[in-house]
């Protein structure tokens, strides 16, 4: 059972959430367990990076499986990790926007000290499952904890926070490569800079949910800053992201089945990006959350490359 969403908040304290003792809920919808969007939003450009490097990834598949599952359970515990942060910094902002003014530290319902003791829980089970990949991709995963504290400040500082949280959300890209081929490359960088762009535009047309609040409590974003070009920078991102992926795709020597399929899932996104309209928040929500499929779409398509 998913549980329902309300038309304020985006919150889901029904379903399991509402099965479990009283004095682990908050905890649970601290760590966004409620909506795991974010856990696969996360997770996907890993699994690209571990499925993408064909010729040049010299692993059995059993050893790619292995990494999957590591990289799934460490989205699952640094996306909470992530949002405990986030809530940590962001606790008086979210009191005035109506979609977060419910999150436990906003509303109360957890302390700072239990987000604290929390969160170093979080990270040691992170730090146990780094400790699985080789010396570079954990030197990588350690990096990334500098993206993860500082993300939540960009919303004070830059119009760009959305970008800042593509190059946070999409380092799974790089540390998935390099946990299959133990190195850097041009292939990295290229997927990597699609991630982010990707990463963009869908946040971009998250936060289309939060402009008026944004506004009034003089919140920076993307969102605001394009509204008026929305479907052109929407676009833009999109296109941008394919051309990468492509060149990814190139550099990495993967199969024509790589082609075929990464094929279709850029024409879903040029159609979503067709349809962005910021005034529909109902809208913007379902395009957000559809690009968890598109995301699972272009895992497959690296798939089809190391088959075909």
């Amino acid at each position: 059972m998913s549980g329902t969403v309300t038309p304020h908040t985006d919150i889901r304290s029904t379903g399991w959430i509402s099965r479990l003792p009283s004095s682990l809920r908050p905890y649970a919808l601290l760590a966004r367990l409620d909506r795991p969007i974010g856990t696969w939003l996360l997770f996907l450009p890993g699994a690209w990076g571990i499925l993408l490097p064909g010729a040049d990834g010299h692993i059995p598949p059993m050893e790619r499986v292995r990494l999957l599952v590591l990289f799934a359970i460490g989205s699952l515990v640094m996306r909470s990790a992530g949002c405990v942060v986030n809530d940590m910094w962001d606790r008086d902002i979210d009191r005035q926007v109506a979609r977060t003014a419910d999150r436990p530290l906003a509303a109360g319902t957890l302390r700072m000290r239990h987000a604290v003791a929390f969160l170093f829980l979080l990270l040691m089970i992170g730090l146990v499952i780094l400790l699985q990949l080789n010396p570079l991709t954990r030197l990588l995963g350690a990096s990334s904890l500098i993206l993860v504290a500082l993300y939540p400040l960009a919303k004070r500082f830059t119009w760009w926070p959305q970008l800042v949280m593509g190059f946070t959300f999409g380092f799974g890209a790089p540390m998935g490569y390099a946990a299959v081929t133990d190195r850097c490359d041009g292939t990295q960088i290229f997927l990597y800079a699609a991630t982010i762009v990707w990463q963009l535009g869908f946040d971009t047309i998250y936060g289309f949910q939060d402009m008026d609040d944004d506004a009034r409590i003089g919140v920076k974003s993307t969102s605001r800053l394009w509204q008026g070009q929305a479907r052109a920078f929407i676009g833009a991102c999109y296109a941008m992201a394919a051309a990468l992926l492509l060149t990814a795709g190139v550099f990495a020597h993967t199969g024509i089945g790589f082609y075929v399929v990464a094929a279709a899932c850029i024409v879903w996104l040029l159609r979503q990006a067709a349809m962005v309209n910021p005034q529909d928040p109902r809208l913007c929500l379902a395009q957000f959350r559809a690009n968890r499929d598109i995301g699972i779409g272009v895992a497959v398509a690296c798939l089809a490359g190391l088959i075909f």
